[in-house]
């Protein structure tokens, strides 16, 4: 019995490695805070106390805590009607949607929303790097509840 339970207790831990490491992001951390630059002009990472991460313009929403966020969610902030609809429809920045917006926000609306007039206030492109500016966005964000509370 003992034997039953600690082989079941392995086989949950590496299982929840393989879904955390599965859900890490594939890009370059290092590489996506040299590519943020392009975005800074638009885009500002600042936490909830008010402290810059990265200071840029306030063109774009504030990126601090995009990763796992509904789209169109930054309170005050106002975005396009096409990217409110997606995030009430629940768009949730996760890599692929957020590589794949960055890539082309136009064609990415369009496609989600299965609406060929959908349309981005955001009309940078960033052709290549998307996992890497993913990347470095999920390495200065905010800890999970979950992972904040197992740390006290």
């Amino acid at each position: 019995m003992k034997m039953t339970i600690a082989s079941a207790l392995a086989v949950a831990t590496i299982a929840t490695g393989a879904f955390a490491d599965s859900h890490a992001p594939s890009g370059d951390a290092a590489a996506g805070e040299k590519l943020f630059k392009k975005c800074k002009s638009c885009h500002t990472i600042q936490d909830a106390d008010g402290n810059n991460v990265v200071k840029g313009g306030k063109t774009g929403p504030n990126l601090f805590g995009v990763v796992g966020r509904a789209a169109a969610s930054v309170e005050g902030f106002k975005y396009g009607s096409d990217l409110v609809t997606a995030g009430e429809a629940g768009l949730v920045w996760d890599e692929e949607s957020f590589v794949a917006y960055v890539t082309d926000p136009k064609k990415f609306l369009r496609a989600h929303l299965e609406n060929d007039k959908a349309k981005s206030k955001m009309t940078f492109r960033l052709k290549k790097g998307g996992e890497d500016v993913y990347a470095f966005l999920a390495s200065v964000a905010p800890a999970p509840a979950a992972e904040e509370a197992a740390s006290e």
